[in-house]
């Protein structure tokens, strides 16, 4: 029982222990507790919504009878998916790219890469702004199609921050197992997709979910690019707080950022069965 027994901290280790406790959750709190209160008043009976007058779920239906917000919401999720899919896509191959292989201007290539993570936002909406403008881009396509000039934008804001996760995680990767594998007789695509993918797949994940949350709820480069019957959640909600935060517009929000944690938890959940199943 001797060998179990939890092994006495000085009383400066505890305190520095305590200390540093105390310091994550009241960093937690800083960061969460807006998103708390936002839930909290979305079912506050007052328009005003700045006093507490009573509990109330009307302003749920209110929203769910909102067919301004639910277009900006569906185009909010069109435009995320899209470029979550298109931004993994380009950003897992130039992380590839820029760790497998030597070339001319690779450092050129790389620092250019990496510009829409520098950039501010602003620069980034009004370059494209100019640029769409400066082709001719078409206006008043019928949707889906409305929303190319903005997917576009978003794929290129997002998939340098891809190749930023999956560069890491190809740092820790051992290239004999790559060559192990051609050893024994696969091909260059065999061993990419069964030694190489398994081992950025985590990446993957995770740089999926980061291009999906930064194009959610991107709203500085959406708001130039943007055309009328394009309003993504973000700029309408901007356009809507302008006369003041509704009760509506929180369960609106409320309901956007439940949907998100849901879809994360699936990702995650997803992610983790296939690790236990690939580990068996």
């Amino acid at each position: 029982m001797a060998l179990f027994a939890r092994t006495p901290r000085a009383p400066l280790e505890y305190a520095k222990s305590l200390w540093m406790r105390g310091w994550v959750l009241a960093v937690m709190l800083f960061l969460y507790l807006p998103l708390f209160v936002l839930m909290a008043f979305s079912f506050n009976d007052s328009k005003r919504n700045v006093v507490w007058r009573g509990f109330t779920t009307k302003y749920y239906a209110k929203a769910w009878e909102n067919d301004q917000l639910w277009d900006a919401m569906l185009n909010s999720l069109t435009i995320a998916g899209l470029a979550t899919v298109f931004s993994l896509i380009i950003g897992s191959m130039a992380a590839v790219m820029l760790w497998r292989f030597r070339f001319p201007l690779k450092s050129a290539v790389d620092g250019t890469m990496s510009l829409p993570i520098i950039v501010p936002e602003i620069c980034l909406g009004v370059a494209f702004l100019v640029f769409f403008s400066w082709i001719g881009w078409p206006s008043g396509l019928p949707w889906p199609f409305n929303l190319t000039a903005i997917v576009i934008a978003h794929i290129t804001f997002c998939f340098p921050f891809v190749t930023m996760v999956v560069r890491a995680r190809l740092a820790t990767f051992n290239r004999e197992q790559e060559e192990a594998a051609k050893d024994l007789g696969a091909g260059e695509w065999q061993a990419f997709r069964d030694v190489l993918v398994p081992h950025i797949k985590p990446a993957l994940v995770s740089g999926a979910l980061l291009a999906f949350t930064l194009s959610l709820d991107d709203f500085v480069i959406t708001f130039f690019t943007s055309t009328p019957g394009t309003d993504t959640f973000p700029v309408l909600v901007y356009s809507l707080v302008k006369r003041g935060v509704t009760p509506d517009i929180n369960a609106a929000s409320t309901i956007l950022i439940i949907l998100t944690v849901l879809l994360t938890a699936v990702a995650l959940k997803f992610q983790g069965v296939k690790a236990l199943a690939d580990a068996h």
